[in-house]
């Protein structure tokens, strides 16, 4: 994959020398040789993953000439794809749907509880439902037992940060940071299933650190 030169010079223009060789670095990579296990396990620079990505639903096509059929997804914010033979991936779990979001790839398991997953992989659930059920027995009209019955989705929202990177003050110029974090999640749309994967995402700062 070439990027484009315009993008190129905007780059060069707008980042530090060390920001931008890290943001051009996907032109050495060539997107088709990507192992999309290597993705979903935050294996791949941010680079790299973007170029990946891009590719795969862009000019290259790397969807089709992977074998990969899109799927219509009951999830406005997932694209999914159904892959020609099975990809191991969480250690143990064997799966052929897979799906992208705005800034990540993620695995769709065959596992109901993500917490077994997250477990292994030392990730807690920032979204967990205590403080729910706190509150529904605090009001004096349910046990919890009967506040806990009444919770039919368990929502589960986890990551461990693999790398967060913010390139140093360099005068006026504007600066990146990059921060790539593998997930564990499930979602009301894709019901007994676990999402696992993970998120890349580069962002501009200005020159006082501040997202633009």
């Amino acid at each position: 994959m070439t990027i484009p030169s315009f993008r190129i010079a905007l780059l060069a223009a707008l980042l530090p020398a060390s920001a931008f060789a890290a943001a051009v670095q996907d032109d050495e990579v060539d997107p088709a040789k990507i192992d999309v296990r290597d993705a979903i396990a935050c294996r791949l620079d941010a680079p790299t993953y973007n170029g990946f990505a891009m590719a795969v639903a862009g000019d290259d096509a790397l969807a089709a000439k992977f074998g990969w059929k899109p799927v219509k997804s009951g999830n406005f914010m997932l694209k999914e794809y159904d892959l020609p033979a099975p990809i191991v991936v969480a250690g143990s779990y064997s799966t052929r749907r897979i799906a992208f979001t705005s800034s990540g790839i993620l695995a769709i398991l065959d596992e109901p509880d993500p917490a077994v997953v997250a477990r292994k992989e030392k990730i807690e659930n920032a979204m967990g439902p205590e403080g729910l059920v706190d509150a529904m027995v605090a009001t004096g009209k349910v046990t919890r037992a009967q506040a806990e019955s009444q919770i039919k989705f368990r929502k589960f929202l986890g990551e461990r940060v693999i790398s967060d990177v913010t390139d140093p003050a360099d005068g006026d110029h504007f600066r990146a940071r990059t921060r790539i974090a593998l997930n564990v999640s499930n979602v009301t749309s894709h019901p007994g299933k676990t999402l696992y994967g993970c998120s890349y995402k580069m962002e501009m700062l200005d020159k006082d650190g501040n997202p633009l």
